[in-house]
């Protein structure tokens, strides 16, 4: 199951569409709390997620689940992001980090690569 967080509605349904169009069991979720709440980390095979939202941001998320020992290859999308950011991303071992607008193909060949390991 691939998992999408992002707290802007529309770009959280425009990827849930995309993703299920060609194929894959998504669940989206409005914050990264609604994700933790869910209990679906376990079931999550890939885990795409916008950076600054309110509350927990995308990073914090990370960390989180690294402290957990629950290993989700994560794909950040973000429309404020700097190197800085992608560097941190990246070390927390992030798959892909995207400025947002994004290429679809783009976000999809990051997911088969996530999910393929």
């Amino acid at each position: 199951m691939v998992a999408v967080i992002e707290d802007d509605e529309s770009y959280r349904v425009a990827v849930q569409r995309l993703l299920k169009s060609t194929g894959f069991s998504v669940q989206s979720f409005a914050s990264a709390e609604d994700f933790l709440n869910s209990g679906q980390q376990h079931e999550t095979g890939c885990l795409i997620s916008d950076i600054r939202m309110p509350g927990m941001s995308g990073l914090e998320l990370q960390s989180k689940l690294n402290s957990d020992h629950c290993r989700i290859p994560t794909i950040f999308i973000t429309a404020h992001g700097d190197e800085k950011m992608r560097l941190q991303a990246m070390r927390g071992g992030a798959v892909k980090f995207l400025a947002k607008p994004f290429d679809g193909e783009t976000l999809l060949e990051a997911v088969r690569v996530a999910l393929n390991g």
